[in-house]
């Protein structure tokens, strides 16, 4: 909303601080700035607050708002005076605002730092977190503005209030003055404010999936009057599934005498309806959507699934037609799924919902899963089906205008149905909350992530999400720092999933084999240890085996205390009569489970190869039946501030059979070894992340102590320039090593050399021996190219190398030769940091030349790194063994590489204006490290779509 010519001019409306916000229920709302032409909303908002919170406001009876107040209250400079409101359907139902205050409580202007604050929600508002996210949005407002503190009256009985201020996690000072409560906040985030708005962020957001996939009541609009269509389809599919609620067909071509349809009420429009609608499936030509949408709002309806087509998928006007469904949506307090959805599935029992296009609703099961795409949400739905695998939830979000993979993690964090989470993505909107909301929920319950779209570099229609640059491998490895299972297709990650949803975690990774064909076991064998596991070797049944001889096999193993992991492999087995036995597979079935629940909590995977009803059988056994916990020693959870754990949901309750014991896990049956290894390897490694995960890495203090923060900012402000270039500066050699020299970066230094007597005078300076370099780009680091010469113990040899450096490279002023003094010999590394537009600030390690630059081997981690973040960069490239004494050459000193790692990070960690950092080559003797050569780019600091106060993102 722009303001009125009559706004103060020299303050443009600051349209950056609108937002939209879930609040605590789950509805959304929008926070702006209040202008000049908001004075009949104001009257009318302050009309329907009650007399008490009137009192409260003004600590006195104040029946209506004069004329001067709606003036004071409506014009602001947005500077010293700020008032914000939230709003539904375009109505107000909060405000806030502030006035800049002098040290004797008068209107003031900068230097003021304080101001006065004050907050009223209207009472049918009250309680759904409104004051909350109004003070996080004032909060950033002031903090742009320069104002430090907010200074607050209260009367003692608005304990609504003061609780608003004691639960925000600011520092704040009380003291109790003329009858009021007197706060002060001081307004600089904290670990505990940061905390409480993330632990608000996630409640309101899971919440507002649940409202979507638990509703009381169902809407489909756009319901076909004849059999067939998209309506009439999901309307069918509700009915098929039990839906628990009530459900309506709403179509306004219906005929006025029509009542029912397939036995469930009929209505023209929403209106007719005489009770409250949650969830409404809008399925009309996308023409029609906005009429259906105003339709929802205007009745109260909490969310959208809309299946419509014809938006962003479509072009230039159907993105924009997108955008307005999202604003109209949101603008009446409502989220969406969609469009162009496939629609949603809950299978709990007390909701039993259907409302997608897939025909057969899937069993109840253990695995929430989140598809931006259609056809692959079809594809996992079959694959899961086949394998006898259930769901607990199904989100295909088609175009993803609204409701996204960030909102379905923050569901299945806190879902007691979920065991484990499954998302189909093409894009990561805002990838550091994706990072931070995936590290959560793994170290409570696995996340098995497909990335589509891996080396296009696309985005779902109608985004601008900002797509990265940085190659997959990256990616990948930066989402199992996160904790997240990576995996490359469907098929992976329905095996993957199986596994993980219906078996214990393993402890370790030594593997036992047993079945009844050598060369099944065989095969099996070799494929654990190319997945990195730790094999004993396959016991061999023979193929007289029975089922009783796989159960006694099966709990042996498991009972093996140097045993984690079980792979049974089964082939046909012959019978008493000589004949193969294919269809007795429901009898091995029982066995392995009977084996399998009396023996100590461990994974069990079957290869099979043509054994009919097997796979069947070990999938419905338990198919519904929550999984055997978990072994303790894997109970990791995520800390809190402090390094406190953070509150986790509970784990969810294991159901017991008639007699009161605990059925047996589902066993996953797989049609090839390497399917079921893989993902057995998979487990492995999400079991040692979870492990790792219960006492995370640090930041050791020394980096305090050592770094000069200040110093680095203030000439990182003075290299910038008062108008800085937006593209960003190159720092030259000295600009590089004094703001690497302020975080205990030390880079040795390099003297010009543009003839031979200034490089002889150059190493007279540096003292002998020396190296002579070319800093041309494209000779750069090249030694093999003759770019750089070492080891010139004297004038002679540096004359010398001089000048077969210009008769074979080219002209000095070509070349740019410089002269620097010579290192200890180690192992040449190379460090960088750099800022990606989508997955933030990443550290990167590497062997120096052909090993990281021709064969990509480098490892990544994410900005800011611990101590074990550090550790393990180093340690999980393919070349580590170079660095830890490879064929008899001595070690390295990797604490003192660990510790470069540590500095750097935490360098750009606090300067987001340092765009990217190469520290090449990093010599790295047996003691000590050497920084041969620095370049640092520094560039006006992106923006952070994960700090400041919560806000839907504006696709």
């Amino acid at each position: 909303m722009e303001p009125s010519p009559e706004q103060s001019p020299h303050h443009a409306y600051p349209d950056h601080w609108e937002a939209d916000v879930v609040l605590r229920d789950g509805g959304t709302a929008r926070i702006r700035p209040i202008t000049t032409d908001d004075a009949e909303r104001l009257v009318s908002f302050y009309e329907q607050v009650s007399d008490e919170s009137k009192y409260y406001r003004f600590f006195a009876p104040y029946p209506r708002l004069s004329d001067r107040d709606v003036h004071r209250f409506t014009h602001h400079d947005y500077v010293d005076r700020v008032g914000l409101a939230v709003t539904i359907g375009g109505e107000f139902i909060g405000t806030v605002r502030y006035d800049r205050i002098n040290d004797q409580g008068r209107p003031a202007s900068a230097p003021a730092d304080e101001a006065e604050v004050a907050f009223l929600v209207q009472d049918a508002h009250q309680g759904r977190g409104v004051a909350s996210a109004l003070l996080e949005h004032i909060a950033a407002v002031a903090r742009e503005r320069g104002i430090r503190r907010f200074a607050a009256e209260v009367l003692p009985a608005n304990n609504k209030m003061i609780k608003v201020f004691r639960d925000a996690g600011y520092t704040q000072r009380r003291s109790f003055e003329d009858g009021s409560v007197h706060l002060t906040l001081d307004l600089e985030p904290t670990e505990k404010s940061l905390a409480v708005q993330r632990g608000r962020e996630q409640r309101a957001e899971a919440r507002s999936v649940q409202r979507l996939l638990a509703p009381g009541s169902v809407a489909v609009i756009g319901t076909g009057r004849t059999p067939g269509g998209v309506g009439r389809t999901v309307l069918r599919n509700l009915l098929a599934a039990g839906f628990t609620g009530r459900t309506y067909a709403v179509n306004r071509a219906f005929d006025e005498g029509l009542t029912t349809l397939d036995g469930v009420p009929a209505h023209r429009s929403l209106g007719e309806i005489d009770e409250q609608v949650d969830l409404a499936v809008i399925a009309v030509p996308a023409h029609r959507v906005p009429e259906a949408v105003a339709d929802c709002g205007e009745h109260g309806v909490q969310g959208l699934v809309v299946l419509s087509a014809g938006y962003a998928e479509r072009g230039s006007a159907g993105r924009e037609l997108q955008r307005e469904l999202v604003r109209q949506a949101r603008s009446y307090g409502m989220r969406i799924i969609g469009p162009n959805a496939f629609g949603i599935i809950n299978t709990a029992e007390s909701v039993r919902l259907n409302a997608s296009l897939a025909p057969e609703s899937p069993a109840r099961g253990r695995i929430g899963l989140f598809t931006q795409s259609g056809a692959i949400g079809i594809a996992l739905l079959s694959g899961l089906h086949r394998r006898g695998a259930g769901l607990s939830s199904f989100i295909s979000a088609g175009n993803r205008a609204d409701v996204s993979g960030n909102d379905f993690l923050q569901y299945s964090f806190e879902d007691q149905d979920t065991d484990v989470a499954f998302l189909y993505l093409e894009s990561l909107g805002n990838p550091r909350k994706f990072t931070r909301l995936a590290r959560r929920t793994a170290a409570v319950k696995p996340v098995v992530v497909v990335k589509g779209a891996r080396h296009s570099g696309t985005n779902p229609p109608g985004h601008a999400v900002p797509v990265s640059r940085i190659p997959d491998a990256t990616v990948s490895a930066l989402m199992r720092q996160a904790g997240v299972i990576r995996v490359d297709t469907v098929t992976e990650m329905v095996d993957a999933g199986l596994l993980l949803a219906g078996q214990p975690l393993p402890a370790g990774p030594r593997v036992a084999i047993l079945g009844n064909s050598e060369s099944l076991g065989l095969l099996t064998y070799d494929a654990c240890l190319a997945e990195g596991l730790r094999p004993r070797p396959p016991i061999d049944l023979t193929t007289a085996a029975s089922p009783q001889d796989f159960r006694d096999a099966l709990a042996e193993a498991l009972a093996d205390s140097t045993c984690d992991a079980v792979i049974v492999t089964a082939i046909p087995w012959v019978g008493e009569n000589g004949e193969a036995e294919t269809g007795d597979g429901e009898v091995l079935a029982a066995a392995l489970h009977g084996a399998a629940a009396g023996s100590p909590a461990k994974p069990v995977a079957v290869v099979h190869v043509e054994i009919g009803g097997l796979a069947e059988a070990l999938a419905a056994a338990s198919s519904t039946a929550a999984p055997r916990t978990r072994p303790t020693t894997l109970a990791a959870q995520p800390s809190g501030p402090s390094g406190a754990p953070a509150t986790a949901p509970p784990a969810a309750p294991t159901e017991v059979d008639a007699e009161g014991t605990e059925p047996p896990g589902r066993i996953p049956a797989y049609p090839a070894a390497e399917r079921a290894v893989r993902a057995l390897a998979e487990a492995v490694k999400y079991a040692q992340w979870r492990r790792q995960a219960a006492t995370p890495g640090k930041v050791p203090e020394f980096l305090d102590e050592t770094t000069d923060e200040p110093g680095a900012a203030a000439l990182i402000d003075t290299l910038l320039g008062a108008t800085p270039d937006p593209r960003g500066r190159s720092l030259t050699h000295d600009e590089a090593r004094e703001l690497l020299g302020r975080y205990g970066i030390p880079v040795r230094p390099t003297l010009p050399a543009p003839d031979p007597e200034t490089a002889v005078a150059a190493a007279a300076r540096l003292g002998y021996p020396v190296a002579l370099k070319t800093t041309a780009p494209h000779l750069r680091h090249r030694a093999d190219l003759g770019g750089v010469r070492l080891d010139l113990a004297d004038e002679d040899a540096l004359r010398r190398a001089y000048g077969e450096f210009t008769e074979l490279l080219g002209k000095p002023a070509e070349l740019l030769p410089v002269v620097q003094s010579m290192a200890p010999r180690g192992v040449d590394t190379v460090v960088r940091a750099s800022i990606d537009a989508a997955a933030g600030a990443i550290l990167s390690f590497g062997l120096a030349g052909a090993p990281s630059e021709l064969l990509g081997d480098t490892a990544h981690r994410l900005v800011p790194a611990t101590d074990r973040d550090a550790a393990e960069l180093i340690r999980s490239i393919k070349a580590a063994p170079v660095l830890f004494g490879w064929r008899g050459s001595a070690p390295v000193d990797t604490p003192a590489l660990e510790e470069l790692l540590l500095r750097l990070s935490r360098l750009v960690d606090d300067h987001p204006e340092v765009v990217s950092v190469a520290l090449e080559p990093v010599v790295v003797a047996p003691q000590g490290l050497t920084v041969l050569g620095a370049s640092v780019r520094l560039a006006p600091p992106p923006p952070r779509g994960d700090l400041g106060p919560r806000r839907l993102p504006n696709y």
